[in-house]
């Protein structure tokens, strides 16, 4: 079973790291008539006629100069521009607008603009240096920033997150059931899988149990990996596993971010999106795979058609 959220990383670039030292090599490359580059303000760019808007070189604005990489005999670039230029230009739309036309395929390279996005947002929180508090400048084609006073080299981060559909019952009975939980400040309906952030020092199939536990109240035994998906907003690689509860009480803690948690048998499930009184995440979010991946199939409805 294949699943959309897989296309956003469907035919990756080249990203020739070896060559973001070689200043005459970006140099010749950023030369090159056929190299193409995207324009970065903040976490927006543009789309024309249904495809991300690549200029050349000379057309790029001013900005921090990111080496993407290779791809289909050309260099590719992104201009990390001021964000006053977004302000300059009404016509940007945000990446995230950008997701569903991704993964149906009717927008190309989602791999180079989850690249160009994720040195993006990380230039942007990353301003000055965590040791001393000195300016930072931008090297290795922008894939690191140097200290002017003391030299430490700060490197792009992505923070672990764990996302999982935990499931009770016998496996493919008519009564197993998944368990999936509503946030207080999504709209009415709205229910997805449960996630949340690794630990330092902890395990992933650690994570999985802890966080379910802190925000259901229900135990986790078994858990086992799915699969992944990058998600630069602004900088998580999240971590699909499908998990089995050792208990279904759901005790929900007044402080936590959920307001709600239910089991779905597969039954309850497609009859409350049908009815729309429950929304899945679309299809291009990883959760939307472990749900169907249970489920056995498609399911209709997601978030935003209503």
């Amino acid at each position: 079973m294949s699943f959309p959220h897989q296309r956003l990383a469907a035919d990756p670039h080249d990203r020739v790291a070896l060559r973001r030292t070689d200043e005459a090599w970006l140099e010749q490359r950023w030369a090159d008539p056929a190299t193409r580059v995207l324009v970065v303000a903040g976490t927006r760019v543009r789309a024309v006629d249904g495809a991300l808007d690549w200029v050349a070189p000379q057309d790029a604005p001013p900005g921090v100069r990111v080496l993407l990489g290779e791809q289909a005999g050309r260099a590719w670039f992104a201009v990390l521009a001021d964000p006053a230029y977004a302000q300059a230009e009404p016509d940007l739309v945000r990446v995230r607008d950008l997701l569903a036309p991704l993964a149906a395929g009717t927008i190309a390279d989602a791999p180079l603009l989850f690249h160009a996005i994720g040195l993006a947002e990380w230039h942007a929180a990353t301003r000055f240096c965590p040791r001393c508090g000195g300016s930072l400048e931008p090297r290795k084609a922008g894939h690191e920033l140097a200290c002017t006073r003391c030299g430490r080299t700060q490197f792009p981060r992505t923070d672990p997150a764990v996302i999982m559909l935990i499931t009770a019952g016998e496996p493919g009975a008519p009564d197993e059931r998944c368990l999936l939980g509503r946030q207080a400040v999504w709209p009415e309906g709205r229910f997805s899988t449960l996630a949340g952030f690794c630990e330092p020092g902890e395990s992933l199939e650690d994570a999985v149990r802890r966080e379910v536990q802190e925000e259901s109240g229900v135990l986790v035994g078994e858990v086992a990996y799915l699969g992944n998906q990058a998600w630069p907003f602004p900088a998580s690689l999240m971590l699909g596993f499908v998990g089995r509860a050792t208990s279904t009480e759901i005790s929900l803690d007044q402080d936590d971010e959920l307001e709600e948690a239910r089991w779905f048998t597969r039954a309850d499930l497609r009859s409350e999106v049908e009815a729309g009184r429950v929304q899945l995440p679309g299809g291009v979010s990883i959760s939307r795979s472990l749900v169907e991946q249970w489920y056995g199939g498609p399911l209709p409805g997601q978030w935003g058609d209503r």
